[in-house]
Parts: C-alpha cells; structure tokens; sequence
C-alpha cells in the first residue's frame, strides 16, 4: 500500500520547455543568458562535472478539480536554486540519484508547490541556477531527467505519511502488543478500500487510520528535542564555490518549508557560511535574519567553521571561537553557548578549557560512534581537558546527524542511549546533511504525527539551547571523561595533504610573528595596527582548516585552490614581517643603540626566553647573537664574522667514514644511509637500541583512501629507499651530510646537520613524490624504557601510552602531537621534533613519524608533488619538562628574524615617529620558564593590548610578568577579550616598565587586557 499510494501523489500533465545556458563556472542572475544556449528533452546531456547553467523553465497551468492542485517536478541530474524575478534563491532542489545511505531517508527534492511560486493559472517562466553535481559532487554527465507540470493529489499525500508513519511505528512495538496488533489492522482495512484513489474511497481509508494517529502518550520516559539540521561540509567531495551555492539552495529551501509548516525549527552553524550568504545574497540573508529573530532559525556553534580540532594550533582554536561568537553577537545579538561539531575527526583535550573561557557551556558530536574498536561508554557526559575545565557534552543517540525524523529514529534514540538510566532528554538531528539539503517534508510530516504518538517518545522541536539547559538539570550524575576524544578512525587524516598541513603551521607562526612585530611597531612608532588585514587572513586560515580541508579528504580541485591561496596569503603576511621589522630597524638606527657603534644588524626574537643563537646576515656573514625574550638584539659591523672557515670547525663529518660529530653528539651511518649509533657524548649514552636503526625511511603499501589505512600496515616491515649518494655538506655553523635516496621514479635528498654548540640533529628534508598508493615513513628506536610518551599539544601536552595492553591501547596507534613528541626516562630522553608533520607512532621505545601519504581516494594525485619538511632529533638529560623541550619545538618552528639597519632606511614614520617611546630590547619577559606566549596582539575593539599565554608542562606556576610599558590598568579577561578582574601593576618608573603578578594552575590559559597610559 506503501508504494502505491507514493506513485499515486504525483501524475505528469505536460512537459515544460527547458533552455538552459551553459558555463564552467557560476554567473550572476543578470549574465544568466551569457553561457552556451542548450534547448533541452527529457533525457538530453547538459553538462560535464562542476558545470553551471542558468536554466529557464517555461509552461502553462491549467485549471484542474477542486481535489488536486499542480505542482512542476524538476530533476536535472544536479543541484538547482530556483530563484524570484529579482534573482534571489527561493527554493533548493537536488537530483534523486543521489548517493545517500537510504536508511535514512531519500535526498532527493524535486517538487515545487505552483501556489507558493504564485503560478497558478497561464504561462509562466522560472528561472533556476543549476549545478552539475548532485549532493556529493559524483555525477559527471549532466541530464535532464524530469521537467514537468504535475498533479499533486493532496488527499493522497496525507494518506501516504499517516500509513507510513504507523506502519514503521508498529514495526517497533512488541510483537504480540495489542497497539501493534491495532495499527496493523487498521492499515489492512485501509488497504482493502484502495481498489482505486476516489477521493472518496481515500478520504474512507484515511478516517480509518485516525483512530490510532489520535491514541496520544508517548512514554514520557525519554523526550526527544528535534532540530532542523543541514551539515554543509564547506568543501569535501566539491570546490568551496559550490559550497556557497549549496548555502543557498538550503537556506531557501528551509524558508521555504517555514512558510508550510509552522513548528518547524530550523539550526545552522559555521558564521563563514552565513557571512557567504550576506555578501552573495543579501534578500535571503534578511529573511534568515527575521527567522532568527522570532526564535526559528538557531545559529549554532561558537567556531568560525566546523574545523579540525587535532591539527590547527592553540591560537588558532582560540580565533575560531573569537571570530565565530563575535560574528553572531554582532550579527544577531546572540551568544551562543554551544559548540556544534557533528563530524570532526576527535577532539583534542585542550579544548574543553579553550570552550569554558570562551563563554561555551556545551558540546554536541555524534562522530564517536564512527569507532572501530571500542564504544564509547556516554551520549551524555562531562569532558574532562588537560587543565581540569569540563563542558557538557551530548552525542544524539540514533548516532547520525542525517535523521529521517522517522518512528524508527525515535525507537533507536530510546533504545540505544546509554544514559537513559539518569536522563530523560536526547537531542535528534533532522534532514540531509553533508552535501546540504537540510530537511524536506517528509521530516517535517512524520514529526507532525509523531508529537506525542502512543508507542514512541514524545517528540519536539526546539532549539537545541533550550535541550542543552533541560539536560544541564540533570547533570550532576552524568559521569566525567577526562583526556581527549580519540576517533578510532581517520588516523591517515594527520598526514594526508602534507602541503597544506605545511602552509597551515607557516601561516599560524607567520602570523604569531606579525602581530607581535605590529604590537612593537604600535608602541615605538605609532604605527597603525593592520586589525583588518589581520582579520581577512586569519578568517581565510581559519576556513582552510575546516574539517574536510586541512585533514586532506577533499578533492584535488580544493587543494589546488587553497594550495594557491596559501601561498599568497603567506607571502603576504612575510611581506607584512619584513616590512614591519625594516620599519622597527630604521628607528633602532636612528636612536643610534648599540655597544658596538652604529649597529648594522637587528636580531628579532619572538619566543618569551633569552635565545642564543647562530644567525645569518643578509651579506652572508655568521654571528653568534643573545637575543633577549621577546625583544631585539644588535650585532655591530665588527662582532660579526666575516670568514667562516676561521670560525666553524667543533662539526667534524666524514663522507666515507659515514660520520657526524660535534662537541656533543656523534652520529655514525651505515652503507644504506640508516643511523646506526647516536651518542650523547656529554652524557655518555647510546640512544639507539642496540642492533636497530634510526631515521630508516620506509615505504609502506597504502591501500587505503584519505582517511585511513590498515592498521597492520607495518606488518611487512616496509621497503627501505635506496641510497644514492652521499656528500658532506656545510653552512657555516652547521655541517653534515646529504643523502640522495630513490625508490621507484621519486627522490628523496635529505641533509643531517650538526650545529655548533647544539644537541639537535637536523633532518632537512626535499622529497620529489611520485609513487601511488603508499606511505612514507621514518621511526627511531630508541635505548628508552617507558611505558607513555609525551605529545605536544595545543596549550599543553598529553601522555599516551607506548604498549597496546588493551583494546584502547591498541586503537590508539596513529597518535597526534605538534611541534614535539617526547619519549624519557626519569633522568634522560629523546624528544623528536618537526615543522609540519602531526601523524606519530610510539611503540615499545620506537617514535615513528608519518611523513607522506599518496592515497587515491578523493584525490588521485594526494601528495604527488615536491615536498619541503624538517625533523629533528633532541636528546637531553631529565625528563622533558627538565629539558625545556617545548622551547626546542618552538625554536625549530620560529626561527630568529634579522633585519640589516643599513638597509632599512630611514621611512618617515622612523624619522618622525607618532610617539617618543624609545623600543626596550626586551618587550616582555615572563619571569617563569614553564611559561609560554601563545600571542601578542591588539584588541578586537580597542587599542589596547591582549597577551596569550599558558603553562607548558602541568605544574602550578607563580610568576611576575614584566611588559617594557607604562600600564594604566590590566585585566584578566576571558578569550573573547572581555574584561573579568582587575589586576594590581607594579611600575618601574627609572625603565618605564610595569610588572604583574600571575599564577597559573596546570596547562591554564591566561588572557591579559593591557591598557597603555597615554
């Protein structure tokens, strides 16, 4: 009966007259005529993949009987926004076939009601943008499947949602119930009428099936709050240009359904998205803007984008939520309190801290469910960060942020939540996610019948807030978990797409760097503070690191774009460095400071501690500098070195000998380039495990697609690339030797270096990628028993485990850490850092590092490309924490900047600088070693300044900050920037400085607000 009366609701009368003109790339309303002109039948091709079309359907209606009314039914094999006169969307359609886990429902919408068009009667036109992709961009030839006017019986319709909804409702009630045995009969007996579709004989079947449509009280046990849902993943199996179209054609389409249905409630996060709205349709954005103001759109969650939370810095985190909440508030009068993050790949245990001082109560994922080995144990709980900070979180039950909205999704959330013993509220995510699309009516007129239908849990739409502070009630006997979220899947994501993972970490230092040098230049000069340039890049970072781009599993058309965005964001913001630091230059100059006479060279150290360093003049010469925290230091013409053969001799290596040594370590290669013994001679200790060797570059077979490969993948040991050559190699300070590998068409050139006074073996490394469908990797085995290894994270640092004792163990095998990942003894350890790498290994005393993976899947051609990256090797007498290994990661990743004074000029703003402040060679100085800077930058709303930092390795810190400044007031604030308590300055009158007391408990963030006096 099902079917039939489905086939029964819509009968074709007349086919349209379709013409469409063709683009390969989106035009505006008022080019729509300026593509290819295609006059198009049903069945006739259109277009290639990622073709556009602006397509214009013309008609008559007709009169028809009282019992039916008219609808068109469009299907382009595509993505179409239909649009009024004025060329703003109005209703989103999308191609039946699309790929879709049915289970859930079909993604389909095809149908547009004539009376809400207002074509009813005579001819019309109506135009559509056209997209030649369905909703997971897979469809490569483009065709007019359907484009008719068509019957709609109303009657029928409403049959065919109350026989459904009934028929699934009795499906799950107990066998043998005597409510499931009613229904059943009821829907025989309905049946038995519909020899024909009467409107008489379906009006009979339809008083028949109100009977148990009207036996109202669901089990109150458990109440399920529903909200519209629309995941839009801005960028994955399409480009970011479709993404802004698919904002669209959803958007319209659930305005559109708010006019039909009146309990409809309607959620959507990512402020990108919305931002993207209101510059590409205005109109629409208005009416978005009304819905949320009578309370049935909810903007949700407090982050610029849905991003990746396991790669992207601390920092970067902090501008996600910055950016994100202050774009609502300012946009819509709202704080909005929630994290929305439905499909990130898991989730660091910085983040419930970052989440609480940002005004963020709660968290909503279902991605956890995606775990291969162990389940989760919680749908409702709190999470526990590194620092202690906890936030609500909730994961809907049904495990799915797609919900059909059907009888069966309300069973499943009853009988699967695994808090049902102490809470009687869930959350349930409705309508067609992914690729847009949101819900359709089909959610919206089972939810009409199941509100309180006897037999399932009652169900209600709302904004998931008004959830959330129903379930905060309840919590106190949520139980906590404390540490990271760990997705036991989607380990390849922390390596695939090694380039841009590389831009991000250059970007997220680049521009650490620019507001540090823009807040010295504020104070010394006067400068104006580049707030908004800032802005633009941050926000196109911070969209870049979006859960489908940064992790690498988008197409290759998304990293061919970001790829080159990136690389001019980067080259915009170094820019921005190098004239910002010529500018401070120039003022150094002319205030004459030095030891040495006129310096020549200005040496910019951003780092909170004392660095002492080999650097580089820009006339090629080699000086040993001290460059104070946070601040500057001059070489003079004569301190500098001019011949570096009289200088640089502690670095001995031998190309034949296969060796490497400094006054501190002593590296010794076999034949095939592998280390075989690294000795700290200081400490008289062996690093490598005896009979072992370190840095073996090995590929793996990767069958796998972007976001995982086998777990067993290390199962047959790998292939090892085969040497070339060998040469030594030496620059300046630093001496070592190069090592030309291959295997099959790649090269891999690899230069070892020892610098003199230091620890660190550098492994610079330039690869020339071409082989498919594998893995690139290198791994240490070190002479270390432990049983956890420590892993940098953001703000902080997490320890894992380095056996597989139990399920947990063993799922844990790919590992994220940033800058560092560190593996010690009490009295001793290696720590092994990187520039641009997060995939990690640790195993019975092996650190492994995932370096590069060319899987097929999105993108064919994933790391098929030339590859810059650089690791390094630190050991160090105690733990990490007596060694200072975070600085060693920073200092890796954050080099020293010179700028020649002869060179900077004289620019007018250094000749005649706004203000008469004099640039201390130290701008700030932490007074604690276990604390780091995060940032230095200006308010988002004032000129005051804001200071970032943290403490690096779990202990309790007091500590006296000094800041090179006069201070009227400094407040504590939260990481939006907003004031919370007033902080008592010390002034040192004779320096112009100013001091402030600050404790720290473990891995906490603390945000300064500092108010210069004028």
């Amino acid at each position: 009966m099902i079917t039939e009366l489905r086939e029964a609701i819509y009968k074709p009368i007349a086919d349209l007259e379709v013409t469409a003109w063709v683009t390969p790339e989106p035009v505006p309303y008022e080019e729509r005529m300026s593509g290819t002109p295609l006059s198009l039948t049903q069945g006739e091709r259109w277009g290639d993949l990622w073709d556009c079309a602006w397509f214009r359907f013309q008609g008559t209606i007709p009169e028809l009987e009282k019992e039916a009314s008219t609808v068109l039914l469009l299907d382009v094999n595509g993505e179409l926004c239909l649009v009024d006169r004025e060329g703003t969307p109005i209703q989103g359609l999308t191609t039946v076939n699309s790929e879709f886990d049915f289970s859930l429902g079909l993604p389909g919408k095809r149908v547009v009601d004539t009376r809400s068009l207002d074509l009813c009667g005579g001819t019309f036109e109506l135009w559509a943008d056209g997209g030649n992709n369905d909703l997971f961009g897979r469809y490569r030839g483009g065709t007019l499947k359907e484009a008719v006017i068509a019957t709609c019986r109303e009657d029928i319709r409403s049959l065919y949602y109350d026989a459904e909804v009934l028929l699934e409702t009795a499906e799950h009630l107990p066998e043998g119930s005597a409510r499931r045995a009613k229904i059943l009969q009821a829907l025989y007996d309905a049946s038995l009428l519909l020899t024909d579709m009467s409107e008489d004989k379906v009006g009979q079947a339809k008083e028949l099936l109100q009977g148990p449509l009207s036996l109202q009280g669901g089990d109150p046990v458990l109440r399920v709050s529903a909200v519209g849902h629309a995941h839009i993943d801005l960028a994955w199996l399409w480009p970011i240009r479709e993404t802004i179209r698919k904002g669209a054609r959803t958007f319209s389409t659930v305005l559109h359904m708010m006019e039909r249905y009146p309990d409809y409630i309607f959620g959507a996060s990512q402020p990108q998205l919305y931002a993207w709205m209101k510059e590409h349709h205005p109109k629409l954005y208005a009416r978005i803007k009304e819905r949320i103001q009578e309370g049935r759109w909810e903007p949700q969650g407090a982050m610029w984008v849905e991003s990746d939370t396991n790669v992207p810095g601390g920092e970067a985190l902090v501008r996600q939520i910055l950016y994100g909440k202050r774009y609502f508030m300012q946009e819509f009068g709202m704080e909005v309190k929630s994290l929305w993050m439905p499909d990130v790949f898991g989730y660091t245990a910085s983040l419930p801290q970052i989440l609480r001082k940002a005004g963020v109560d709660y968290m909503m994922t279902q991605k956890l469910s995606w775990s291969e080995y162990n389940r989760h144990p919680h749908h409702s709980f709190h999470w526990e960060g590194i620092d202690g900070s906890k936030v609500l979180t909730h994961m809907p039950p049904e495990d799915t942020y797609n919900s059909p909205a059907a009888p069966r999704s309300l069973a499943k959330a009853e009988k699967d939540y695994l808090d049902k013993n102490i809470s009687e509220h869930c959350l349930l995510l409705f309508g067609i996610g992914d690729g847009g699309g949101g819900p359709g009516e089909e959610h919206l007129e089972r939810l009409a019948r199941e509100k309180n239908l006897l037999g399932l849990p009652p169900v209600k739409q709302e904004p998931s807030w008004r959830f959330f502070e129903r379930l905060e009630k309840e919590s106190s006997r949520f139980e906590t978990w404390r540490g990271e979220l760990y997705l036991e899947k989607h380990q390849g994501t922390l390596t695939s797409q090694g380039r841009n993972k590389w831009y991000n970490r250059k970007l997220e230092k680049a521009l650490r760097e620019l507001e540090f040098a823009s807040v010295l230049a504020v104070s010394a000069l006067g400068h104006s503070y580049p707030a908004k340039t800032l802005e633009r890049i941050w926000k196109e970072v911070l969209l870049y690191q979006f859960h489908d781009i940064l992790p690498g599993s988008s197409i290759k058309r998304v990293y061919d774009e970001s790829l080159e965005r990136y690389e001019q964001l980067l080259g915009e913001t170094e820019h921005l460095i190098e004239e910002t630091y010529r500018k401070l230059s120039a003022h150094i100059a002319r205030e004459g400071q030095g030891e040495h006479g006129q310096p020549q060279t200005a040496v910019f150290n951003s780092l909170p501690w004392e660095r002492e360093e080999w650097v580089q003049t820009s006339e090629g010469q080699w000086a040993k500098v001290r460059v104070p925290s946070m601040g500057y230091a001059l070489l003079a013409e004569e301190a500098q070195a001019h011949d570096p053969s009289e200088r640089f001799g502690t670095v001995h290596t031998s190309a034949s000998e296969r060796t490497l040594q400094n006054e501190l370590v002593k590296i010794i290669f076999d034949e095939e380039g592998a280390i075989v013994s690294i000795r700290d001679l200081a400490e008289d200790r062996e690093l490598i495990a005896p009979g072992l060797r370190g840095n073996e570059l090995k590929v793996y077979h990767d069958r796998g697609d972007a976001w995982d490969f086998r777990h067993d993948y290390a199962v047959t040991g790998g292939t090892r690339l085969t040497l070339q050559h060998i040469r030594e190699h030496r620059e300046g300070p630093a001496a070592g030797l190069a090592f030309e590998f291959r295997i099959g068409e790649s090269v891999l050139t690899q230069t070892v270096t020892l610098t003199e006074g230091s620890r660190r073996i550098d492994f610079r490394t330039k690869v020339d990628w071409k082989e498919r469908g594998k893995m690139l990797r290198t791994s240490f085995p070190l002479d270390i028993r432990t049983d956890s290894v420590t892993c940098e994270i953001q703000f902080g640092s997490i320890s894992r485990p380095t056996h597989r004792n139990t399920m947990w163990d063993f799922a844990k095998d790919e590992i994220c850490a940033h800058q560092w990942i560190d593996m010690s003894e009490p009295d001793y350890g290696v720590a092994l850092l990187n520039d641009s790498k997060y995939g990690h290994r640790a195993l019975n005393g092996v650190l492994d590092l995932n370096l590069l993976r060319s899987s097929s899947y999105p993108d064919p051609e994933a790391d098929l490309a030339e590859h810059t990256f650089t690791y390094s090797l630190y050991p160090h007498a105690g733990n990490h924490v007596e060694a200072g290994v975070y600085k060693k990661g920073w200092e890796l990743n954050v080099p020293l900047r010179t700028m020649d004074c002869a060179k900077a000029g004289h620019p007018a703003e250094a000749q005649n600088p706004k203000t008469d402040a004099v640039l201390a060679p130290s701008f700030l100085q932490t007074g604690h070693p276990l604390v780091m800077v995060e940032s230095v930058k200006q308010a988002e709303d004032s000129e005051d300044i804001i200071l970032r930092l943290y403490e690096t390795s779990g202990t309790r810190v007091q500590t006296v900050l000094r800041v090179a400044m006069a201070l009227e007031e400094a407040w504590s604030a939260d990481l939006l920037e907003r004031e919370q308590a007033r902080l008592d300055v010390e002034e040192d009158g004779e320096q112009g400085a100013s001091f402030v007391h600050l404790t720290f408990k473990p891995f906490e963030i603390h945000t300064l607000r500092l108010k210069r006096k004028r």
